[in-house]
């Protein structure tokens, strides 16, 4: 099958979006896929600076735990974001990370499906649109990739309130099992 590269990107702990990342780990495991999971806790990730030195080098000038992370992306089959919704978009931890990805741009990155798991203490339809907005903006930029699902887990605030939340779990189980 894939080897499927999740990032989880909730710096909270018992974060809610880290226990349901938990379950569609669990389901795509369960599907035959090679899953590895990268958490943003206690990473350094520097802001993108602009200098498009990257573009030329595929290198980007910074040195901090973006270079490893865009790496492991580059290499991946299928990725998988994991953003609590922070203000009706993705988290700016998650926006920094996408910024930094940009050296991947102009190589033979290897991912083609990516996949999105968001979670936010509001619960309408539309909550994760921007979030979701965002991310194809990014995906966009890279020709061979293409937003393959998004799963949206609504009205969960409190840390660790997930762990009691079964149709929620459920919904990432079968969202993991489901990955291409």
């Amino acid at each position: 099958m894939s080897r499927v590269l999740v990032i989880t990107t909730s710096l909270r702990a018992k974060s809610n979006s880290d226990l349901l990342a938990e379950r569609m780990i669990a389901g795509a495991r369960d599907a035959g896929h090679d899953v590895e999971l990268v958490s943003l806790k206690g990473k350094e990730i520097k802001y993108c600076i602009g200098c498009l030195s990257c573009m030329k080098t595929q290198k980007c000038v910074q040195k901090d735990d973006a270079v490893e992370i865009a790496e492991k992306v580059k290499n991946a089959d299928t990725l998988v974001f994991v953003t609590p919704i922070y203000y009706y978009g993705m988290s700016g931890q998650m926006k920094t990370l996408l910024d930094r990805m940009n050296p991947l741009y102009t190589t033979d990155y290897r991912f083609r499906r990516v996949y999105l798991l968001s979670v936010a203490a509001e619960d309408e339809a539309d909550t994760p649109a921007r979030a979701v907005s965002g991310l194809q903006g990014w995906i966009d930029c890279f020709e061979k990739a293409t937003l393959a699902g998004a799963l949206f887990c609504g009205g969960i605030t409190d840390a660790g309130e997930a762990e009691k939340m079964k149709t929620e779990q459920a919904e990432a189980y079968d969202f993991g099992h489901s990955l291409k």
